[in-house]
């Protein structure tokens, strides 16, 4: 797994504990702001740093894009 921020870290802990681990369990941002306590700006652009290192993914949908933790 590509080296992460403590920050990544502890949103792709909180995903794991949302359950977001598969497609067709996915969570907004809002979910995971809400789950580590940080503003979700900040949750937002981690979200963007991971997927850059492909450790998340995110999926498109009408209301909000929802995210997941790839196998690694």
């Amino acid at each position: 797994m590509a080296e992460l921020t403590p920050i990544e870290q502890l949103v792709v802990e909180a995903m794991r504990e949302l359950g977001a681990t598969k497609d067709s369990v996915i969570k907004t941002a809002d979910d995971i702001a809400k789950k580590c306590n940080r503003p979700k700006g900040m949750v937002a652009n981690t979200l963007v740093s991971l997927m850059q290192k492909n450790v998340i993914k995110r999926i498109a949908r009408e209301k909000a894009s929802g995210y997941y933790v790839l196998p690694q």
